[in-house]
């Protein structure tokens, strides 16, 4: 039997803050299985973003266990952590995190440096998924020359380098206008059509409409759980290229 991507039992996260004890994440009971594409929906302050550090093992949690892809987290030491973090969790921070100097392959080339990977290799997985998010002809340009859904595309295929089997998206159309925004759901959408499990942490209704299970949180707990049918319709660029998703 596949154990759950994500499995937490009563997960908590307190900060003390002033001389007050802060209830970031209340005790959390949450399962999500392998191919699940889920929106974590909620109010800046709601705890969202503690939670998102907490599942992709950038934060650890004060109680509580998390179970990531059947293996307690807790029995990691700080290294299996980062191990673990760059083997089964790709993530898409909303600041794209880009460096500035290095051009659109090199920084997608950069979770694969830990592997140690001949270079020539993986310059042909950058290339790759650079192509696969719609930016062949851009593998050289640097950052400074991309517009902000190129950016997010770059940071996008980064997160995918090392083929994981969980993708951790923080606000991922935050930075973006309306089409654009639609463009890279379609992308996730795509994604997860190739049986990435995807959790979109977002403050964005219409980013949650994306989502085929919505998780509302609010003040550190889920107030609302449920399955839903996406209702927002693909654009003709990416519905016709979706068969091309090759990751």
């Amino acid at each position: 039997m596949v154990p759950p991507v994500i499995e937490t039992k009563g997960l908590t996260r307190t900060f003390s803050q002033g001389g007050q004890l802060i209830n970031a994440v209340k005790p959390l009971d949450l399962t999500i299985e392998h191919g699940e594409l889920v929106a974590i929906q909620g109010t800046s302050g709601s705890g969202k973003s503690t939670l998102l550090h907490l599942l992709a093992l950038l934060d650890r949690p004060t109680a509580g266990s998390y179970f990531l892809d059947g293996t307690d987290t807790a029995q990691m030491t700080d290294n299996e952590q980062s191990d673990a973090r760059n083997r089964l969790t790709g993530i898409v921070f909303q600041n794209f995190y880009l460096i500035p100097y290095a051009t659109a392959a090199e920084n997608v080339m950069l979770p694969g440096l830990y592997s140690r990977g001949k270079h020539a290799h993986l310059r042909q997985r950058a290339e790759e998924l650079l192509a696969s998010v719609g930016l062949g002809d851009r593998v050289n340009f640097k950052p400074s020359s991309l517009s902000g859904g190129q950016q997010q595309r770059v940071a996008l295929a980064r997160a995918l380098f090392n083929n994981p089997p969980l993708l951790l998206a923080d606000e991922p159309t935050g930075q973006l206008d309306s089409s654009t925004s639609n463009e890279i759901l379609d992308l996730f959408e795509d994604i997860n059509r190739t049986g990435k499990t995807i959790i979109l942490v977002t403050h964005d209704p219409l980013t949650a409409d994306s989502a085929r299970r919505r998780i509302v949180f609010k003040d550190g707990e889920v107030v609302h759980d449920e399955k839903q049918t996406p209702v927002r319709k693909k654009t003709t660029a990416s519905a016709d290229s979706q068969h091309s998703m090759q990751l």
